[in-house]
């Protein structure tokens, strides 16, 4: 087909043959074959699924009056399974195209969602960022909100779990507030196992959301119009976002501090599709919609759930922490941070400790201080061989005297 419009267009034999990288004389033997209204004998053949013509028949009236889509892999397996068919899927697919109509195209709803409803986010892959150093290979957090179409972009030399949720402390800090619903690609730090609807979300980022109250919505695979929104702007992206190499950015905090004024910028220049102002000037009025913006959360790559024990600790990592004794017996969450275990109960945070220690066992003495509650009596308090001994701890060797070690004794009878 090629070569006849090229031909019918006066393009010479030669110029087609070094066009498409083949013999002149092939040209010529197309061009006579077409001219003659020879006819490929390929297309005289019968089709290798024919014999079977009476099973597909019987499979597609079925289908079409049940109002299901078309599946012929589901056919070719069945017709396989049930009626020992042998030709390819190929073959199948070349002899319903032949012999049934196409199916009927089924119409999308769109669908503008209310300000502060929706966020969309994802991840993009910038192989050779130019800073000052040489050229890196960056990621960069998309998170757009669907009203509005405001854009936040947070740059990041990783794309694992710690720097995804450090991505959502930035772009949310930058917009101010979070959306209702945000809809992500079916990124292993989002969606652990599955995908879309039925996906299971990773249970840390699951903590995180409960977290900042905001529901995490994951796209159907191979749908990239469930996220449409954020995928346009990726895209608009490869044409503005890569710094030119004669600003000679230093490092990534460089780059991020020149690609928000960019953004800023952009902002006031692009246009709302649902106001028809600028969209500056639509985030303006969905700000005031999108969720309160709380202490926002350290990211962490681990979560567990741990039942309290009487002694007032748990149980992480192969580590023993202290909480507050107002806990005992009581499930609460740790969340390992990349210096930081946490502890959180009733939406907060009520113990802190430091992460992968050569200590197994740390404990505040806090933690057991204060009055009782109505359900959890006060641990009893120290005595005197426990006040001297914690005094004792507190004072280097040199400062020992042996007058100290006596009363230590004394105390002890």
């Amino acid at each position: 087909m090629t070569i006849e419009v090229l031909a019918e267009r006066g393009v010479a034999k030669r110029a087609i043959a070094r066009t498409l990288g083949v013999a002149e004389s092939s040209v010529r033997y197309r061009l006579v074959r077409a001219a003659s209204g020879a006819v490929d004998g390929r297309s005289r053949q019968p089709f290798a699924a024919a014999p079977w013509s009476e099973p597909i028949a019987v499979w597609m009236a079925e289908r079409e009056a049940e109002g299901r889509g078309r599946n012929l892999a589901a056919l070719h397996a069945w017709l396989v399974a049930e009626h020992g068919f042998a030709p390819s899927l190929r073959s199948l697919q070349r002899f319903v195209d032949r012999h049934y109509p196409a199916p009927r195209l089924r119409a999308r709803r769109r669908v503008e969602t209310p300000p502060g409803a929706q966020g969309q986010a994802d991840w993009s892959t910038w192989p050779r960022v130019p800073l000052r150093s040489g050229p890196e290979e960056l990621y960069a957090l998309h998170l757009v909100l669907s009203w509005s179409r405001m854009e936040a972009v947070v740059w990041s030399p990783r794309k694992d779990l710690l720097a995804w949720l450090h991505g959502h402390n930035e772009a949310f800090r930058r917009l101010g507030g979070v959306p209702g619903v945000l809809r992500i690609d079916n990124e292993k730090t989002a969606i652990i196992s599955g995908a879309g609807p039925w996906g299971q979300v990773h249970p840390a980022y699951a903590a995180y959301a409960r977290t900042l109250r905001f529901h995490v919505d994951a796209a159907r695979p191979y749908a990239p119009g469930d996220k449409g929104k954020v995928e346009r702007r990726i895209g608009d992206g490869r044409l503005w976002l890569l710094p030119p190499a004669r600003l000679g950015l230093a490092d990534v905090e460089a780059l991020q501090a020149w690609t928000d004024e960019r953004l800023e910028a952009r902002a006031r220049q692009r246009r709302c599709p649902a106001t028809g102002t600028s969209v500056a000037e639509a985030f303006e009025q969905e700000r005031r919609h999108l969720g309160a913006l709380p202490e926002l959360p350290e990211p962490f790559d681990l979560v567990a759930q741990r039942r309290v024990g009487l002694d007032a600790t748990v149980r992480f990592e192969g580590r023993t922490y202290s909480v507050p004794f107002a806990f005992v017996q009581r499930e609460i969450e740790l969340r390992g941070c990349a210096r930081h275990v946490q502890c959180w109960a009733d939406g907060r945070c009520v113990a802190v400790h430091p992460r992968h220690t050569r200590e197994r066992i740390l404990v505040d003495p806090a933690h057991y201080e204060g009055p009782s509650t109505e359900r959890v009596a006060a641990p009893v308090p120290l005595g005197r061989m426990g006040r001297r001994l914690q005094e004792l701890w507190a004072l280097v060797p040199e400062k020992r005297s042996i007058d100290f070690y006596a009363e230590l004794a004394g105390v002890a009878r």
